[in-house]
């Protein structure tokens, strides 16, 4: 019978759309490349996604991330994102958090995701930006077992054919990998899957975003969601496969 994954069903084959549609992944940052990821998990089958981000959509997000419109400008991300996967797969389960992923709610934030959805995520996906967030989450995944994969920058970037997914050990160029790699050591984690770019960042040229202090990367329309899209790859081919 015709139905929204039979193309995908000549690939994974009923065994592959079962477990995925058996699947919960919890994703953190619904932005550039959070949000073109989370489209394409929904588009995949999964069955139950948890959605994490603490923004609202500004026009400057127009440019790169798939929940961004002038008729979306002000909203939540993760409101408009579970409208989206509303309409997409009206059987997926989308439970969302309007929070700020800090060192110290980790694993409370983590253990209410857990049980609003009745059971842990089978993969983590981390696209959100702040160092200690990143290792806080690599952190609690390393101690639970759960997968998780990491998005390193994708800003200041033009190449997409440059990104790799690898092991943190195995990454260079990329500044915020060369962090992660000593911050992880620091905490005894030896392995991170991660998506990271081979190209050297660009140096932006100063913006003029008003009211704006600190430094902001570049961004490009093509960038951020080539490599959302190379990471709900990476999990989809994980969990469909066995």
């Amino acid at each position: 019978m015709t139905q929204e994954f039979s193309r995908t069903e000549m690939l994974i084959g009923s065994e592959g759309i079962q477990r995925l549609k058996n699947s919960h992944i919890a994703v953190f940052g619904v932005g550039g490349v959070g949000s073109h990821c989370i489209d394409a998990l929904a588009r995949g089958g999964v069955g139950t996604l948890s959605l994490i981000d603490h923004d609202q959509i500004s026009l400057t997000n127009i440019n790169r991330q798939s929940v961004a419109f002038h008729s979306t400008v002000g909203k939540m991300k993760t409101k408009v994102m579970k409208a989206i996967i509303q309409d997409i797969n009206p059987s997926c389960q989308v439970y969302t958090w309007q929070a700020f992923l800090l060192p110290d709610n980790t694993v409370s934030l983590m253990e209410e995701i857990i049980h609003t959805a009745s059971r842990r995520p089978d993969y983590i996906i981390d696209a959100i930006d702040t160092v200690a967030a990143k290792l806080s989450l690599a952190e609690y995944a390393f101690q639970t077992g759960i997968p998780l994969i990491a998005s390193m920058g994708t800003g200041n970037k033009l190449h997409p054919e440059q990104f790799e997914i690898t092991d943190i050990t195995k990454t260079s160029v990329c500044p915020l990998c060369r962090v992660m790699r000593r911050e992880l050591k620091k905490r005894g984690i030896s392995s991170l899957k991660v998506l990271y770019s081979r190209e050297p960042p660009i140096t932006p040229i100063p913006g003029t975003e008003e009211g704006e202090k600190r430094s902001i990367p570049g961004s490009i329309s093509f960038v951020p969601p080539v490599a959302g899209l190379l990471i709900a790859g990476e999990v989809i081919r994980e969990l469909a496969m066995g």
